[in-house]
């Protein structure tokens, strides 16, 4: 058996984000770990590093697959380790004290990114950013649902 170090800082104390947990497409028994209204479209490791950065976390990539996933769902591999504490125990950012804030706050930025903007089709952001934020953000919902 391993031995784990008590040391906050320690790479094996870090948390654990696998993309499932913020995926709005996956239920809760297929690992989502956020309510869905807080979830985002497909995730990517990538993507979770570079808001975890944003905030001032360290982090780290680890090509794991999510236990499960099956072999062939490629888009959502990898994972990525995120330290929450340093090792006087003091939070990095007092944002983040636990794991559930920082899913939460992940599954609410991730869609925000500028990568994930230029996706969006270009003549729906500039008449949903006239609306007000909430506004904008049930048109979208509610045409991904519909399929319209």
């Amino acid at each position: 058996m391993a031995h784990l170090s008590t040391d906050p800082s320690s790479k094996d104390r870090w948390i654990v984000v696998y993309p499932a947990y913020l995926n709005s497409r996956r239920t809760v028994e297929q690992g989502r770990r956020v309510p869905k209204n807080k979830a985002t479209d497909n995730p990517t490791v990538y993507e979770i590093r570079d808001v975890c950065q944003s905030q001032g976390l360290n982090c780290e990539l680890e090509n794991k697959c999510y236990p499960r996933d099956s072999a062939k769902d490629a888009m959502s591999k990898g994972r990525v380790r995120v330290q929450l504490k340093q090792s006087d125990e003091s939070f990095i950012n007092e944002k983040f004290q636990s794991r559930k804030a920082l899913f939460r706050f992940l599954g609410e930025m991730i869609p925000k990114l500028k990568s994930r903007q230029s996706k969006s089709s270009q003549s729906d952001s500039s008449s949903g950013q006239q609306q007000g934020a909430g506004a904008s953000s049930k048109k979208k919902k509610g045409k991904k649902g519909k399929g319209k």
